[in-house]
Protein backbone atom coordinates (compact mmCIF):
# COMPACT_ATOMS: atom_id res chain seq x y z
CA UNK A 1 0.00 0.00 0.00
CA UNK A 2 1.09 4.03 -0.80
CA UNK A 3 -0.21 7.25 0.36
CA UNK A 4 -2.97 8.52 -1.58
CA UNK A 5 -4.47 11.94 -0.87
CA UNK A 6 -7.95 12.54 -1.29
CA UNK A 7 -9.43 14.19 -3.86
CA UNK A 8 -11.69 16.83 -3.75
CA UNK A 9 -15.56 16.33 -3.68
CA UNK A 10 -17.26 16.40 -6.58
CA UNK A 11 -19.64 19.78 -7.15
CA UNK A 12 -22.90 17.75 -7.38
CA UNK A 13 -22.16 15.53 -4.03
CA UNK A 14 -23.85 17.16 -1.80
CA UNK A 15 -27.30 17.55 -3.81
CA UNK A 16 -26.91 13.81 -5.04
CA UNK A 17 -25.70 11.69 -1.96
CA UNK A 18 -25.27 13.76 1.46
CA UNK A 19 -28.67 15.49 1.56
CA UNK A 20 -30.47 12.30 0.48
CA UNK A 21 -28.96 10.05 3.00
CA UNK A 22 -29.17 12.23 5.89
CA UNK A 23 -32.93 12.18 4.86
CA UNK A 24 -32.99 8.71 4.81
CA UNK A 25 -30.58 8.40 8.08
CA UNK A 26 -33.28 10.89 10.13
CA UNK A 27 -36.23 8.54 9.10
CA UNK A 28 -33.91 5.55 9.75
CA UNK A 29 -31.18 5.90 12.42
CA UNK A 30 -30.32 2.21 12.38
CA UNK A 31 -30.87 1.03 9.04
CA UNK A 32 -30.89 -2.79 8.38
CA UNK A 33 -28.57 -4.22 5.66
CA UNK A 34 -32.03 -4.33 2.96
CA UNK A 35 -32.55 -0.65 4.18
CA UNK A 36 -28.93 0.21 3.21
CA UNK A 37 -28.52 -1.58 0.09
CA UNK A 38 -32.06 0.75 -1.42
CA UNK A 39 -30.61 3.38 -0.21
CA UNK A 40 -26.88 3.17 -1.11
CA UNK A 41 -26.87 6.31 -2.76
CA UNK A 42 -23.19 6.53 -2.40
CA UNK A 43 -23.16 4.39 -5.88
CA UNK A 44 -24.08 7.67 -7.64
CA UNK A 45 -20.73 8.79 -7.02
CA UNK A 46 -18.79 5.56 -8.08
CA UNK A 47 -17.55 6.41 -12.02
CA UNK A 48 -16.09 9.57 -10.72
CA UNK A 49 -14.44 8.50 -7.64
CA UNK A 50 -13.21 6.08 -10.25
CA UNK A 51 -11.51 8.59 -12.60
CA UNK A 52 -10.47 10.51 -9.81
CA UNK A 53 -8.70 7.95 -8.58
CA UNK A 54 -7.37 6.82 -11.45
CA UNK A 55 -8.65 3.43 -11.49
CA UNK A 56 -5.89 2.46 -8.62
CA UNK A 57 -7.54 0.15 -5.89
CA UNK A 58 -6.37 1.71 -2.66
CA UNK A 59 -5.61 -1.41 -1.52
CA UNK A 60 -4.37 -3.77 -4.17
CA UNK A 61 -2.81 -0.74 -5.82
CA UNK A 62 -3.38 -1.90 -9.14
CA UNK A 63 -5.71 -0.37 -11.83
CA UNK A 64 -9.35 -1.56 -11.62
CA UNK A 65 -10.25 -2.33 -15.59
CA UNK A 66 -13.83 -0.71 -16.64
CA UNK A 67 -15.41 -3.33 -18.09
CA UNK A 68 -15.00 -5.99 -14.93
CA UNK A 69 -17.80 -4.31 -12.82
CA UNK A 70 -15.44 -4.95 -9.97
CA UNK A 71 -14.45 -1.85 -8.68
CA UNK A 72 -16.51 -0.59 -5.61
CA UNK A 73 -17.32 2.32 -2.98
CA UNK A 74 -15.76 1.46 0.44
CA UNK A 75 -16.84 2.97 3.47
CA UNK A 76 -12.87 3.18 5.28
CA UNK A 77 -15.52 3.74 8.68
CA UNK A 78 -18.15 1.18 8.44
CA UNK A 79 -21.42 2.43 7.28
CA UNK A 80 -23.18 -0.07 9.90
CA UNK A 81 -20.76 1.15 13.03
CA UNK A 82 -20.82 4.84 12.06
CA UNK A 83 -24.30 5.58 10.33
CA UNK A 84 -23.18 9.52 9.93
CA UNK A 85 -20.57 8.71 7.63
CA UNK A 86 -21.77 6.79 5.35
CA UNK A 87 -22.67 9.87 2.93
CA UNK A 88 -19.71 11.72 3.16
CA UNK A 89 -16.82 11.82 0.57
CA UNK A 90 -13.69 11.39 2.59
CA UNK A 91 -14.82 8.47 3.74
CA UNK A 92 -15.08 6.51 0.57
CA UNK A 93 -11.94 4.62 -0.68
CA UNK A 94 -12.24 2.84 -4.38
CA UNK A 95 -11.30 -0.40 -3.92
CA UNK A 96 -11.97 -3.58 -6.34
CA UNK A 97 -14.63 -6.13 -4.98
CA UNK A 98 -12.63 -8.70 -3.57
CA UNK A 99 -10.35 -6.72 -0.97
CA UNK A 100 -13.60 -4.59 -0.26
CA UNK A 101 -15.24 -7.82 0.71
CA UNK A 102 -12.28 -9.11 2.94
CA UNK A 103 -11.72 -5.92 4.69
CA UNK A 104 -15.55 -6.11 5.85
CA UNK A 105 -16.22 -3.92 8.98
CA UNK A 106 -12.76 -4.55 10.44
CA UNK A 107 -11.46 -2.04 11.76
CA UNK A 108 -7.60 -2.95 12.16
CA UNK A 109 -7.05 -1.99 7.91
CA UNK A 110 -4.34 1.12 7.97
CA UNK A 111 -6.03 4.00 6.01
CA UNK A 112 -4.56 4.95 2.78
CA UNK A 113 -4.86 8.57 2.95
CA UNK A 114 -2.89 8.69 6.48
CA UNK A 115 -0.25 6.14 5.32
CA UNK A 116 3.04 6.78 4.89
CA UNK A 117 4.98 6.09 1.59
CA UNK A 118 7.85 3.44 3.01
CA UNK A 119 5.46 1.94 5.75
CA UNK A 120 4.67 -1.54 3.34
CA UNK A 121 7.86 -2.59 1.45
CA UNK A 122 7.54 -5.20 -1.63
CA UNK A 123 10.58 -7.92 -1.30
CA UNK A 124 12.40 -9.21 -4.66
CA UNK A 125 12.43 -11.70 -5.32
CA UNK A 126 9.25 -13.10 -3.78
CA UNK A 127 7.54 -10.01 -4.20
CA UNK A 128 5.82 -10.51 -0.93
CA UNK A 129 4.76 -7.19 1.06
CA UNK A 130 5.95 -6.78 4.90
CA UNK A 131 6.53 -3.93 6.87
CA UNK A 132 9.55 -1.90 6.82
CA UNK A 133 12.41 -2.13 9.19
CA UNK A 134 12.65 0.27 11.50
CA UNK A 135 9.15 0.88 12.14
CA UNK A 136 7.83 0.87 15.95
CA UNK A 137 6.84 -2.44 17.40
CA UNK A 138 2.99 -1.09 16.97
CA UNK A 139 3.34 0.17 13.47
CA UNK A 140 4.86 -2.73 12.28
CA UNK A 141 1.76 -5.04 13.92
CA UNK A 142 -0.69 -2.46 12.14
CA UNK A 143 1.27 -3.16 8.62
CA UNK A 144 1.12 -6.87 9.02
CA UNK A 145 -2.25 -6.59 10.26
CA UNK A 146 -3.74 -5.07 7.06
CA UNK A 147 -1.41 -7.45 5.40
CA UNK A 148 -3.13 -10.37 6.70
CA UNK A 149 -6.72 -8.92 6.81
CA UNK A 150 -6.82 -7.74 3.04
CA UNK A 151 -4.52 -10.98 1.83
CA UNK A 152 -2.24 -8.87 -0.04
CA UNK A 153 0.11 -11.75 -0.41
CA UNK A 154 -2.78 -14.18 -0.95
CA UNK A 155 -1.52 -16.13 -3.95
CA UNK A 156 -4.35 -16.17 -6.10
CA UNK A 157 -5.10 -12.58 -6.33
CA UNK A 158 -2.82 -10.00 -5.34
CA UNK A 159 0.54 -11.66 -5.53
CA UNK A 160 -0.63 -13.25 -9.14
CA UNK A 161 -1.49 -9.59 -10.10
CA UNK A 162 2.09 -8.24 -9.13
CA UNK A 163 3.80 -11.30 -10.53
CA UNK A 164 2.02 -10.30 -13.88
CA UNK A 165 2.67 -6.49 -13.85
CA UNK A 166 6.67 -7.52 -12.92
CA UNK A 167 6.54 -9.94 -15.36
CA UNK A 168 5.58 -8.19 -18.33
CA UNK A 169 8.16 -5.37 -17.19
CA UNK A 170 10.71 -7.09 -17.25
CA UNK A 171 9.79 -9.21 -20.54
CA UNK A 172 9.64 -5.53 -21.93
CA UNK A 173 6.16 -6.04 -22.53
CA UNK A 174 5.31 -2.56 -20.61
CA UNK A 175 6.92 0.35 -19.68
CA UNK A 176 7.36 2.37 -17.15
CA UNK A 177 5.79 4.74 -17.27
CA UNK A 178 2.73 2.01 -18.03
CA UNK A 179 3.83 0.19 -14.74
CA UNK A 180 3.62 3.83 -12.59
CA UNK A 181 0.60 4.39 -13.93
CA UNK A 182 -1.74 1.00 -13.68
CA UNK A 183 0.24 -0.75 -10.77
CA UNK A 184 2.39 2.64 -8.53
CA UNK A 185 3.02 0.44 -5.74
CA UNK A 186 5.21 -1.30 -7.55
CA UNK A 187 6.97 1.59 -9.76
CA UNK A 188 7.30 3.16 -6.54
CA UNK A 189 9.03 0.19 -4.39
CA UNK A 190 11.18 -0.60 -7.52
CA UNK A 191 12.60 3.18 -7.54
CA UNK A 192 13.01 2.71 -3.82
CA UNK A 193 15.34 0.09 -3.90
CA UNK A 194 16.99 1.18 -7.27
CA UNK A 195 15.88 -1.80 -8.61
CA UNK A 196 14.03 -0.02 -12.40
CA UNK A 197 17.00 -1.79 -14.04
CA UNK A 198 18.09 -4.07 -12.27
CA UNK A 199 14.85 -6.01 -11.86
CA UNK A 200 15.21 -7.77 -15.24
CA UNK A 201 18.56 -9.90 -13.72
CA UNK A 202 16.96 -10.65 -10.81
CA UNK A 203 13.30 -12.05 -11.84
CA UNK A 204 13.86 -15.31 -14.08
CA UNK A 205 11.64 -15.65 -17.40
CA UNK A 206 11.58 -18.03 -20.04
CA UNK A 207 11.78 -15.29 -23.08
CA UNK A 208 8.16 -15.15 -24.82
CA UNK A 209 6.74 -12.95 -27.57
CA UNK A 210 4.72 -10.04 -25.19
CA UNK A 211 0.70 -9.99 -26.50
Amino acid sequence: MIHIDLQPEPETFDTSVREPGRRFLARTPNPTRKQWESHSYWRRVLAVLHNLYGGICAYSCHWIPYDTGADTVEHFLPKGTYPEQAYEWDNYRLVCATLNGRKRTYEDVLDPFHIQNGWFVIDFPSLQLRPALGLNTTLTERVQNTIDRLGLNDEGTCLKSREAYIKDYCLGCITFTYLRRKAPFIALELERQNLVTAIRDMMIYDEEQCV
